[in-house]
């Protein structure tokens, strides 16, 4: 049974909504920080924002919560247009990056702050409860400075939770924190999550923590939203080059499709064949594509040895090599020149393979993608 300390979890619905900062009469001041955003959050969902420095999925989230205002579009909750409502009549709640906790209260008074403003009954009751809920029953007489970053961050939690919000806005709420105590964090985020069925709408400081907690992930780029979908869509069948580069590593080759073979499309890449199962295929009315393999999809074989009649094959050189622990990552290079990105999980059989060793790559035709091919080969942009 789900805990009932959280008001009923809301539909978030924005639709074309734009923010310009400056005027048109300001010229090269005019910056649209977000271009025409649509998109739907479901009720109770744990949805997620990812995008490079500038993107705008910080200043969507401060339009949502009512800390900037729109120069155009609509945000509606349950179907309630609340694009022009003050903050403190909406019913949102943020918890940042620095959590913002008052230092000179205690746990107890910091969860109970809103309610007390708000003349609300049963405080002592319901802060009791919010804090079980974030594990921290016994802390309530203890001062933020007392707490570990992990503890505050759940005593912010609680704060934002109790006011009973129908979505709650997570501003990169474990970037304070170490490795360890972060990925502790994300599980115990979407545990609360799930307990209490309110609407979460993380803005994560790196695309693991979106993958981890996440249901539904919006990936942004200047100012739009290039793909939308469930992190295992993104990962295994990303829209668009930068999605594939962005969510993890790609290895993303230029070819033509020449043909089919059933289901698959026979696909060209500097004159060897490549299969893609047909439904991988990008909406573009043109043959020219990018196909995409994960590092960990590919498998590495020793030059001259049998391979499966079925996968698609490369030969290569070995370039590079680093031992990562619980895998090696290889860089090596094809006939063409291009450097693709190879990870073998680390089973203590085979020694890593020296540089300018002659290998074979082989993967199961059902792990290739493609993306539109526009223009050269992309780079990854830094996400912040």
């Amino acid at each position: 049974m789900k805990t009932n300390l959280a008001g009923p979890a809301a539909e978030l619905r924005i639709t074309n909504l734009v923010k310009r900062f400056g005027t048109a009469a300001a010229g090269a001041n005019n910056f649209m920080a977000v271009d025409n955003v649509s998109l739907t959050v479901p009720p109770g969902s744990f949805f997620a924002m990812l995008g490079p420095s500038g993107c705008g999925k910080t200043t969507t989230l401060r339009m949502v919560a009512g800390l900037e205002q729109p120069t155009s579009g609509e945000i509606l909750l349950n179907g309630k247009d609340i694009t022009h409502l003050k903050p403190y009549h909406r019913p949102v709640n943020t918890v940042f990056q620095n959590y913002a906790l008052f230092p000179h209260l205690t746990v107890h008074e910091n969860v109970a702050f809103g309610l007390r403003r708000k003349g609300e009954p049963d405080i002592a009751k319901r802060v009791d409860a919010m804090l079980e809920l974030v594990q921290l029953n016994d802390f309530g007489a203890r001062r933020p400075a007392q707490l570990s970053g992990g503890q505050q961050q759940r005593v912010a939690l609680a704060r934002a939770l109790i006011n009973a919000p129908q979505v709650l806005l997570l501003d990169e709420p474990l970037g304070a924190l170490d490795l360890k105590l972060r990925r502790q964090m994300q599980l115990e985020l979407k545990r609360i999550q799930t307990e209490v069925s309110t609407t979460f709408r993380p803005v994560p400081p790196d695309q693991e923590e979106a993958m981890t907690m996440a249901d539904t992930i919006a990936v942004m780029r200047h100012g739009r939203v290039e793909q939308l979908a469930s992190p295992v869509d993104l990962y295994e069948r990303p829209a668009t080059a930068f999605v594939a580069n962005f969510l993890g590593k790609s290895n993303l080759l230029e070819g033509r499709v020449t043909g089919t073979d059933g289901a698959l499309l026979l696909v060209e890449t500097h004159g060897v064949a490549l299969r893609l199962p047909a439904a991988n295929r990008p909406a573009t009315t043109t043959n020219d594509l990018l196909v995409g393999v994960r590092p960990e999809k590919l498998h590495m074989a020793a030059a001259g040895a049998q391979l499966p009649a079925s996968h698609n094959k490369l030969q290569a050189t070995v370039t590079d090599s680093s031992f990562m622990g619980v895998s090696t990552q290889y860089v090596v290079r094809t006939a063409w020149q291009q450097e693709l990105t190879v990870f073998t999980q680390n089973l203590g059989v085979d020694g890593m393979r020296a540089r300018d060793t002659a290998v074979q790559l082989h993967w199961d035709p059902q792990h290739t993608f493609a993306v539109p091919r526009t223009g050269a080969l992309p780079e990854t942009e830094e996400e912040t």
